[in-house]
């Protein structure tokens, strides 16, 4: 009797311990900030575009261009395939699709879920974690972790139709790995090739991602512009 609760006793520490080494949450995400040009540049992020290509076997290459304004909750994603431009636009409480049809393109409304979707993307291209709390998400610190050899920082992110799990590398500081859950489908994105944006936000310039439908990986390269005027004319149905 005395053996099972000196080993129970043992384990209780050990599990105080883990506990105790669990670095907050919002600190790992403050040296991710700090790995990436410092807090008040992210803070002062408005809008950016993105210019993105994807490659990936057995598939047509294709190119998006993205234009986000964060004041005014707005998107616009351009995916170009085989010279055919399909564009997806959020404006404040609306969403449509334009889709080429011989020489006119045709208008159509984006679902609820399909804006949804777009809102966090708003977020999600550039750190999910942006003003989070504000959002309404949660972030909780599961704990330290290897990922493909080095130490990596887990948190989850989880909020109203979305969870991520993010990996941040423990002695850079930088995200290197997402999960993000949305509608039953998985996608991980692994992240590398960080790149210092003419702002001074560092931004990966490489992704590999795959999902839990498609299984097949997806390579894509990114260049970020933050700040830039906004084109008005992006955002007219």
């Amino acid at each position: 009797m005395k053996n099972t609760l000196r080993i129970l006793a043992a384990l209780l520490l050990i599990n105080t311990a883990s506990f105790a080494q669990k670095i907050p949450a919002d600190s790992i995400f403050a040296n991710f900030y700090k790995a990436t040009g410092g807090k008040a540049l992210w803070d002062g992020v408005k809008s950016y575009s993105l210019k993105r290509s994807y490659s990936a076997a057995a598939a047509a290459p294709y190119d998006a261009n993205i234009t986000v304004s964060l004041p005014d909750q707005s998107i616009h994603k351009s995916k170009t395939i085989m010279k055919r431009s399909f564009v997806y636009t959020v404006k404040g409480n609306e969403g449509w699709i334009k889709v080429p049809i011989g020489q006119r393109m045709d208008v159509k409304d984006l679902s609820q879920a399909e804006q949804q979707n777009m809102r966090l993307e708003m977020y999600d291209i550039l750190a999910p974690f942006i003003n989070y709390k504000n959002r309404g998400l949660i972030a909780t610190t599961v704990g330290t972790e290897t990922l493909n050899g080095v130490q990596v920082n887990h948190v989850e992110l989880q909020g109203k139709g979305a969870k991520y799990n993010l990996y941040f590398d423990a002695k850079s500081g930088l995200l290197v790995r997402q999960r993000e859950t949305q509608a039953g489908v998985e996608t991980t994105t692994d992240m590398s090739d960080y790149v210092k944006s003419a702002y001074g936000i560092s931004f990966p310039s490489k992704l590999v991602e795959i999902n839990s439908v498609d299984k097949k990986p997806v390579t894509i390269k990114s260049a970020v512009t933050v700040n830039a005027p906004v084109n008005v004319e992006l955002f007219k149905r």
